[in-house]
């Protein structure tokens, strides 16, 4: 028993390691973009010295690449998951709009860092990050089809990106009110945006 305690502590720890590494440098890009930050100040941010974080990935531009991989893949699969266990297309669209307000009020650095800097993310990093992307949107012009069952999908592929800029504007709004005020106001908006695209 001794064994398997000590065998997944390290494995724990590393996880955790890594994301409090990947959250305090996405605060930092966020404030002051990816080339004004040093591998250095990162490490100092999570209280250890920047070549130890070469332990964890092999530089700046992977720690970035993971960053925004992490982030798309986590909301392609929440997407997919509330879609699936939805019991109709209304309730699924109320379920993808809260997962993103739930996301959009909870992680506006890495909006921010997604918008200044998905360039920067090496090749094939980025293509992955797109194709999570599409199928992301991808979810929504599906479940949108169903309660529009007359507008062709590239406006409803349209509406969608307008509304994730409507409630991915929250790192310009952060502090104005607090995220129970907030989160019904944005999904109140949304839902007014894809009616309108809808009709």
């Amino acid at each position: 028993m001794r064994e398997v305690t000590t065998a997944q502590t390290p494995t724990r720890n590393r996880g955790s390691r890594r994301t409090e590494i990947l959250q305090a440098a996405a605060r930092l890009f966020a404030a002051r973009g990816f080339h004004g930050v040093s591998i250095e100040e990162i490490g100092a941010a999570v209280g250890t010295s920047g070549p130890a974080l070469y332990r964890h990935f092999s530089g700046k531009e992977a720690l970035l690449a993971e960053m925004l991989l992490d982030i798309s893949e986590r909301l392609h699969s929440s997407a997919a998951g509330r879609v699936t266990a939805a019991r109709d297309a209304e309730q699924a669209l109320d379920a993808l709009l809260a997962g993103q307000i739930e996301f959009a009020l909870g992680h506006p650095a890495l909006i921010t860092v997604h918008d200044r800097e998905l360039g920067n993310v090496p090749e094939p990093a980025r293509r992955q990050i797109r194709r999570l992307q599409r199928l992301y949107v991808e979810e929504w012009v599906t479940v949108l089809s169903e309660l529009y069952p007359g507008c062709p999908p590239p406006r409803l592929r349209a509406a969608t990106h307008a509304v994730f800029g409507l409630l991915n504007s929250t790192p310009h709004s952060a502090g104005e009110l607090p995220p129970e005020t907030m989160a019904p106001l944005l999904r109140a908006m949304a839902r007014a945006a894809l009616a309108a695209a809808g009709n």
